[in-house]
């Protein structure tokens, strides 16, 4: 059986990971904080060091990090994946990044004989434990599918999207459409609050039409009863549509709802509030609504 690694035990990674030792792979495991890799490393996982550790021990590495500069961290820095190289590896980035970044991981791996794929994923905190992710690729085929039997327990889907950077570019497609859903459930909300509505059987009743979604269906019940817990990161979101925007430049591609709640989630980053999952978006338009009061 080939040696995993994995990289990144945060709310994702780790459940992620739990998933991949259940069904019998033997893994090594980094995360920056070795606090946060105990659990994995009490069910089996066996701990390295660094990035350049996991790539020297493991035929298949896995990472799935923080931010763009982690993931540049992890591939490119001193102790990272790519200074200690070994002909015939996979490397798969599932977390959500630069697409450009995610092409320059391609062309290094072809350098010096690793096949990537950038990998990411959607499905939050509830589909990583389930394994109901949905994985988006880029990268070659016959990569993709040797990593066939990995993706099936991890996700309930997963598709080849095209070349490196389309599984990136088609994670910001998902992430700009979860930012003007998310949008809508919470002035949804808001609106039946004002009107007295009983939240939890109007969710009830317009999930099971045309206004059906994900984020209704699973985080709409969490601000109904204010829990704020993150399934993802308010951070990470605005990293993520940081990305998104960054890439509309180069398009000369102007995306007014994406701004718009970009900023609205700056607002709550700005308050401190940015480890609160995304549902707290809502916390925001309270607040823009008090202040409307006011004037």
């Amino acid at each position: 059986m080939l040696k995993i690694g994995w990289i990144g035990t945060g709310v994702m990674g780790k459940s992620m990971c739990q998933r991949l030792l259940d069904a019998g792979y033997s893994i090594n495991v980094y995360n920056r904080t070795k606090d946060k890799a105990e659990e994995l490393i009490d069910q089996g996982a066996t701990y390295c060091n660094s990035p350049k550790e996991i790539a020297k021990t493991c035929d298949i590495v896995f990472t799935i990090v923080g931010f763009v500069k982690d993931v540049e961290q992890v591939y490119f820095g001193e102790d990272g994946l790519f200074s200690a190289p070994k002909k015939g590896q996979i490397f798969c980035d599932m977390t959500t990044t630069s697409p450009t970044l995610s092409k320059k991981i391609f062309e290094k791996g072809k350098e010096v004989g690793v096949s990537t794929l950038d990998a990411p994923v959607s499905g939050g905190d509830i589909g990583a434990k389930n394994g109901t992710l949905s994985i988006m690729v880029g990268g070659e085929k016959e990569t993709f599918n040797k990593m066939s039997e990995y993706f099936e327990i991890l996700g309930k889907s997963y598709i080849l999207e095209g070349p490196a950077g389309s599984g990136s570019h088609t994670k910001m497609a998902n992430q700009i459409t979860i930012a003007g859903t998310m949008g809508g459930v919470c002035e949804a909300l808001l609106y039946g609050e004002k009107n007295n509505l009983d939240l939890t059987t109007l969710v009830n009743t317009i999930k099971s039409g045309a206004a059906g979604c994900w984020s209704l269906d699973n985080l709409a019940p969490r601000i109904i009863n204010n829990n704020f817990d993150p399934g993802f990161y308010i951070d990470h979101f605005i990293k993520d549509m940081k990305i998104a925007l960054d890439e509309c430049k180069k398009l000369n591609l102007n995306l007014p709802t994406l701004k718009l709640v970009e900023q609205l989630y700056e607002k709550l980053q700005e308050n401190g509030q940015g480890k609160l999952g995304t549902q707290a978006l809502i916390i925001a338009l309270r607040d823009l609504n008090k202040s409307k009061n006011k004037e």
